[in-house]
């Protein structure tokens, strides 16, 4: 980290240097040692003393490496005083492993530079007292003192390493797992249970009932683009050949994301039971098909919800053809352009089965041409134009037929 708090590359070059190290008393090291146990006591004593979260009793991997990190500092410290020079990396690995296992315990790195610091002062209050007592000169204590920070800060500096290295490794490590999740909601349907409570746990998702997912239009640059940052209950997939989003509440997640997903089509499922996410995906994506082929009109961001009648009309377009063959086939026989008049003119009078005016109204035409076309419509369909079962076929396919041919205008 520098001086502006930011993370930076694990190999960072040490505080200090050595003309400082090289001009501390060589001969004090003897005298210092002998009293390294009882001050390792004290500094370990004390960091419990005032840090709660290192108050319990110092047991297992964490314990072992907090007092073994204590003890090799002040060993370390003195050694520097007897050699300036000395192999110093192997020694730093125990300090980078202190910063690792702070993000095991999902804790930020203030506690251990806290107790780093806490260390520095339990150090130099010893030293004062033997400085004291040995009658050592001003200036030596003076350049003691200015070494043990230096010599703290560059433990610090080895701690926010291991640190940084673990939180790029644990957060590559819960992506995997999220998108491994997200697979298996959406996948073909049929996983255990346990197998997915087990997995969003280890992914640290708290599992909803009721979820929606949003379908991302696929971009040939989509690789490019900037990820979107969001809330962390948001499983996302931008990479693969159907880039999603699973939301878990909805009416929280969406307000911002709109703006957050800057270069992306969108369409938003409709809420739906987990165990139906996979249901939710398949007609968000139809209606990004539906977009693309102008069906749908198109916006940023489109609620599948407000066009569910036209997925349905629209579920399966060769079934479509076949009911417009089948229920239009009287009109086969008439030019495109008669038969473009004629489904205007019964679309309008089986939407509003109304007279004559009325109809004629809706097209804009005299209602002497509505009552002539009405009449050629009951010679071609004849007493299907008085079957419920018949009409609403027609009603079917003139709508499908408008949209498939009309686009979002229609």
């Amino acid at each position: 980290m520098n001086r502006t708090g930011e993370l930076t590359a694990p190999e960072l070059p040490l505080i200090g240097n050595s003309d400082l190290w090289e001009q501390l008393p060589a001969d004090l090291a003897p005298k210092f040692r002998a009293r390294a146990g009882d001050v390792a006591v004290d500094m370990v004593r004390e960091i419990q003393h005032q840090i709660a979260e290192y108050s319990q009793k110092l047991e297992g991997m964490f314990g072992q490496v907090v007092v073994e990190g204590v003890e090799q500092a002040i060993h370390q410290f003195i050694d520097r005083m007897v050699d300036p020079t000395a192999e110093r990396e192997d020694r730093a690995k125990l300090f980078r492993l202190l910063g690792k296992l702070e993000v095991s315990a999902g804790r930020s790195l203030d506690l251990l530079q806290t107790a780093y610091r806490i260390g520095a002062r339990v150090a130099w209050r010893r030293i004062s007292e033997f400085g004291q007592t040995e009658r050592v000169p001003l200036a030596t204590m003076c350049l003691i003192a200015e070494a043990i920070f230096a010599y703290i800060d560059e433990l610090s500096l080895r701690s926010m390493e291991g640190y940084a290295e673990a939180q790029a490794r644990h957060a590559g490590a819960l992506q995997r797992r999220r998108k491994r999740l997200l697979e298996l909601i959406l996948g073909e349907p049929g996983y255990h249970p346990n197998a997915l409570a087990d997995l969003a746990e280890a992914a640290r998702w708290p599992l909803p009932e009721k979820v929606l997912v949003v379908a991302l239009e696929r971009r040939t640059d989509q690789h490019q683009l900037p990820i979107p940052v969001l809330h962390e209950d948001i499983l996302m997939d931008l990479e693969g050949g159907e880039p999603c989003l699973l939301l878990t509440d909805p009416e929280r997640q969406l307000v911002a994301l709109e703006h957050k997903l800057g270069g992306w089509r969108a369409a938003v499922g409709p809420v739906v039971p987990l165990v139906s996410a996979r249901q939710s995906l398949r007609w968000a994506r139809r209606t990004i098909t539906l977009i693309q082929s102008g069906v749908i009109p198109d916006k940023p961001m489109v609620d599948t919800g407000e066009h569910l009648s036209t997925l349905l009309l629209l579920a399966d377009e060769d079934l479509v053809h076949e009911l417009v063959k089948r229920a239009l086939a009287p009109l086969e026989g008439l030019t495109a352009k008669q038969q473009q008049r004629m489904r205007e003119t019964m679309t309008a009078w089986v939407e509003t089965r109304g007279s004559a005016p009325e109809v004629a109204s809706s097209l804009a035409v005299h209602p002497q041409t509505v009552r002539y076309r009405l009449r050629q419509l009951e010679e071609l369909f004849g007493e299907k134009l008085h079957d419920p079962d018949a009409l609403f076929d027609m009603g079917i396919a003139l709508r499908a037929l408008r949209l498939l041919t009309a686009g979002p205008s229609a």
